[in-house]
């Protein structure tokens, strides 16, 4: 059975576009008005949804992702209530792709079994766990494949090429390009570098690549979109949800500010 994500990057190429993924912590912040951004990106313009399940030590995340995972757990949200989240959003939204973003002890903690069947079950797409290498694939690869699951990798600046082909083996979906060293929302990539890794990474796989960590205007956008097959924004996003919660903003206004941001991103 073909999954959403490739339904997707199918019907993208058909179309000649690329691909927005949108990231938001799950639960941030608070529950029920993250259900409704998440339901309101895919009308903004997202065609990939990621969403982070909290951690309490998201050691790949910067300070902006880090803030939305410590409200998130303050206010009680967990891979239950995250799981909750998915299960609304497809009452309404049965195309758009979703992707769990996370770490593993909470996934290890909540039951392999019981954490994948209820993916497959509630209409989860894809998953990337951050500290789970190739190597201990054999925890999960029998779960990903019985319930069709793809499991997304990232790919490093400093990745080698033998583990590039090993990572690009063992991956579904898309590749996660990391564009800058260090954690996420920090730093700007730089582009003519990004290019270089890429184009290299394409020898070796036939997977769409997305390129993620410190994205967040047009301009870098369509300069990627121009080797990749689209781009990933995370913490811009947050960073509009966090200091527009800031001002004491109606949640409405906050739904305006998110959309007026994608729409700039895709310059509809």
């Amino acid at each position: 059975m073909q999954n959403r994500i490739e339904k997707k990057f199918v019907q993208l190429k058909e179309n000649k576009k690329k691909a927005l993924a949108c990231f938001v912590t799950s639960g941030d912040p608070n529950l029920e008005f993250s259900e409704k951004i998440i339901k309101s990106l895919p009308k903004f313009g997202a065609d990939i949804i990621e969403i982070g399940i909290p951690f309490s030590d998201p050691m790949a995340d910067g300070p902006t992702i880090q803030r939305s995972s410590l409200r998130a757990i303050n206010a009680g949200i967990n891979i239950s209530k995250t799981l909750k989240i998915v299960k609304n959003f497809r009452k309404e939204d049965n195309s758009t792709p979703i992707i769990l973003m996370g770490y593993f002890n909470p996934i290890y903690q909540f039951g392999l079994k019981k954490f994948f069947s209820n993916c497959n079950n509630l209409g989860v797409d894809g998953l990337i766990i951050v500290d789970l290498p190739p190597e201990e694939d054999d925890l999960i690869q029998n779960l990903t494949i019985k319930n069709n699951i793809h499991n997304i990798r990232l790919i490093a600046p400093t990745t080698e090429i033998n583990r590039v082909k090993k990572i690009a083996a063992s991956s579904k979906g898309f590749l996660y390009y990391v564009s800058v060293m260090g954690i996420t929302g920090t730093k700007k990539p730089s582009i003519e570098s990004v290019k270089r890794s890429v184009s290299s990474i394409k020898k070796y796989t036939n997977l769409p690549i997305l390129v993620g960590f410190g994205i967040n205007s047009y301009s870098q956008i369509k300069k990627l979109n121009q080797f990749s097959e689209g781009c990933v924004v995370g913490s811009a996003i947050i960073k509009i949800i966090e200091e527009s919660k800031k001002k004491e903003m109606t949640n409405q206004k906050i739904l305006t500010n998110i959309n007026k941001f994608l729409i700039k991103l895709k310059k509809k």
